[in-house]
């Protein structure tokens, strides 16, 4: 965008033209009039061939010296770039599991104790949700109850599973029931059912405390900002010194596992350090004796040269109970 004047002093914008697509060497003259420096250009040459330039962007952005030229900061190496993209595909690899660990924990949770006291179909049991909703733009009301539902069916009829397909051939005109249906909702649809429950459901509460948490706000607080996590791995994005939207509580009501002492700093809240401390926090309930911690751990250790504050690793992190 460009800001012109005019002559009564008012401004306005103009929109500028797209970039004109730039060859790898191309991309490589750029860098180097930033400030780049290589060790090995024919390398740099491979992986920008299969790592584009935007994606890798995201991880020297924070290494500019000047974001209106881009001019990058003394001493920037290419390789830098590169330590740093493998870092944050390798941690993405390993929260992916602790997020799976999790999730068919929940499912499971939710389709147990809800179905022994309000049958399979307790999912389509609007008595058991809160009726707050929105209105459509035509004015009909809906419940966000009913949205989900919505969203559930159709993640139903687009599942490839065996025994899906095998209930659409067979019972196309019978609800599933939820042991069938919730096998394959998303994390996200999983979080916005759990979160519509009324909140003075006992299962409410006793599934978040099997999930480790004593009230079930935490608990609804941390599914969302898990699921955007998740979001963000599933589709490779960079989770390195990315600002999370989705924030989960981090002052617990008396938390039943090991958790912080002493208060966390803003940082570490907005950064993805704190999601990824829950997600080591559930991961302890859920399955105890996994390797996450000590896999995140070793991975920080095999890599001093990352400066891992960048993801909102600081303050002796590591003296805290739940990371010690």
């Amino acid at each position: 965008m460009h800001t012109i004047r005019t002559a009564g002093g008012s401004f306005f914008f103009i929109a500028m033209a797209n970039k004109p697509a730039f060859t790898i060497p191309e991309q490589i003259v750029l860098l180097k009039k930033r400030g780049m420096l290589f060790h090995n250009e024919a390398q740099a040459e491979h992986f920008l061939k299969n790592i584009s330039y935007y994606r890798l962007k995201g991880y020297w952005w924070d290494m500019q010296e000047d974001f209106g030229t881009h001019q990058l900061k003394p001493n920037t190496y290419f390789e830098e770039i590169i330590d740093r993209y493998n870092f944050d595909r390798k941690l993405r690899l390993i929260l992916f599991d602790a997020i799976e660990r999790i999730e068919i924990g929940l499912r499971t949770k939710m389709i147990y104790h809800l179905a022994l006291q309000y049958g399979g179909l307790w999912y389509l049991n609007s008595s058991i949700f809160e009726n707050t909703g929105f209105t459509l733009p035509n004015g009909t009301f809906k419940t966000y109850h009913q949205n989900t539902i919505d969203e559930l069916k159709k993640e139903f009829a687009r599942s490839q599973e065996i025994f899906i397909k095998d209930h659409r051939q067979r019972y196309n005109n019978i609800e599933p029931d939820a042991w069938k249906m919730l096998e394959v909702a998303s994390l996200g649809t999983l979080s916005k059912l759990y979160k519509n429950l009324k909140h003075q459901l006992p299962e409410k509460a006793i599934i978040a405390r099997e999930m480790g948490l004593n009230l079930h706000s935490e608990l609804s607080s941390w599914l969302e900002a898990i699921t955007y996590v998740r979001n963000i791995v599933a589709h490779h994005s960079r989770l390195w010194s990315r600002t999370m939207v989705k924030r989960p509580k981090h002052e617990l009501e008396n938390p039943i596992g090991q958790w912080f002492v002493k208060p966390i700093t803003d940082v570490q809240i907005k950064k993805p350090f704190l999601i990824i401390s829950c997600l080591i926090y559930l991961s302890n309930i859920v399955t105890p004796g996994h390797h996450i911690k000590e896999e995140i751990l070793a991975l920080i250790n095999l890599n001093p040269e990352i400066p891992v504050y960048k993801l909102g690793f600081l303050n002796n992190w590591n003296k805290e109970p739940l990371w010690s």
